[in-house]
């Protein structure tokens, strides 16, 4: 399926991913309808500093409201569902709205692209359903294990989504991505919060702890992730991991960090950032097999050459006052 001239529908537009995503389908000849979660403020996050946001036509609602969904559905080719509650923290806080968000606001895009006929629907997963790593790398038939409400909610709203591929035949593919990074991320992910601080010019960070391993993917990756997988027609009715097949620990990460920031700061574990004991993910890797077999697809940015992209977005003093870096942002 050609993305150029196609009508696109991006949940979650105005965050992390879903920004970048939104840009880069302009940039590919998409017409992109970009959802963001209303406010009365007329805030619409990362879209407002995006120098496409004139290229797309940008709506503000909430991916709960069924009526609404189905409103925004309408004369569209391509969905593309990001729009979610993921901070793993707040997930302690406030179960009950990560499922009504990402169970419940999946349905409602499901319910929705299927009264309206939509083409392709990629729905957005995350690495964390599949809990520490059972055997490396990870691949998608891995078991799925819910250690926190929030990868609880995401299994949730992965087998909300594919039931309708198996009941009705709506054509949903679930794209899996494992940890995105770059510029825009939120501070309470690990590498903006490393970054931010030593922007800001702390001798000594806080962080939490850096022993688990992760399999991390620049952002302009994971977006051409997304596309590959909605050009492919093989896609349809699979789940599909978008990774690096590339393991490193947070601590390693740290170095790297300090490598290419040209910095000496050391770090203090803030008991605040420490997950619970069988709540945290000690392991992912990713087995990025099947969507190269797929579509064709592979990784182009390197570790270190992300982290590189990273620090210099993050230390221009436009950028870095957007950040609070002086406290933990569950």
């Amino acid at each position: 399926m050609e993305i150029k001239g196609k009508r696109v529908l991006v949940t979650g537009a105005d965050g992390f991913i879903g920004s970048h995503l939104s840009e880069t389908l302009v940039k590919e000849g998409a017409k992109v309808r970009a959802l963001n979660y209303y406010n009365s403020f007329n805030n619409w996050g990362w879209l407002d500093s995006s120098d496409s946001v004139n290229e797309m036509e940008v709506v503000s609602g909430d991916v709960r409201d069924p009526h609404f969904c189905h409103g925004i559905t309408k004369d569209i080719d391509i969905v593309f569902h990001l729009a979610a509650l993921i901070a793993i923290p707040y997930s302690y806080v406030a179960p009950d709205a990560y499922v009504q968000t990402n169970v419940v606001g999946t349905l409602n895009i499901c319910q929705a692209a299927k009264a309206n006929n939509c083409e392709r629907v990629i729905h957005t997963s995350t690495s964390e359903v599949y809990g520490t790593a059972d055997y490396v790398p990870i691949d998608e038939k891995h078991q799925l294990k819910g250690q926190s409400p929030y990868s609880a909610s995401k299994i949730g709203a992965d087998a909300m989504a594919i039931s309708f591929y198996n009941s009705f035949d709506t054509p949903i593919t679930i794209a899996r991505p494992f940890n995105t990074y770059g510029p825009r991320q939120s501070a309470r992910a690990v590498i903006p919060t490393m970054i931010s601080q030593i922007a800001a010019g702390a001798e000594m960070i806080k962080v939490g702890d850096l022993s688990p391993t992760r399999d991390f993917n620049y952002v302009e990756d994971t977006c051409r992730g997304f596309l590959a997988v909605a050009q492919s027609d093989k896609t349809i009715g699979e789940v599909v991991n978008i990774g690096s097949n590339y393991e490193i620990s947070i601590r390693d990460t740290f170095e790297l960090i300090k490598k290419v920031m040209n910095s000496n700061v050391e770090f203090e574990i803030d008991q605040s950032r420490i997950r619970p004991g069988k709540s945290e993910v000690q392991r992912l890797w990713a087995d990025n097999s099947k969507i190269h077999e797929l579509t064709g697809f592979k990784p182009l940015i390197g570790i270190e050459e992300g982290l590189d992209r990273t620090a210099k977005w993050f230390t221009d003093p436009e950028n870095l006052k957007q950040y609070k870096t002086n406290i933990y942002n569950v």
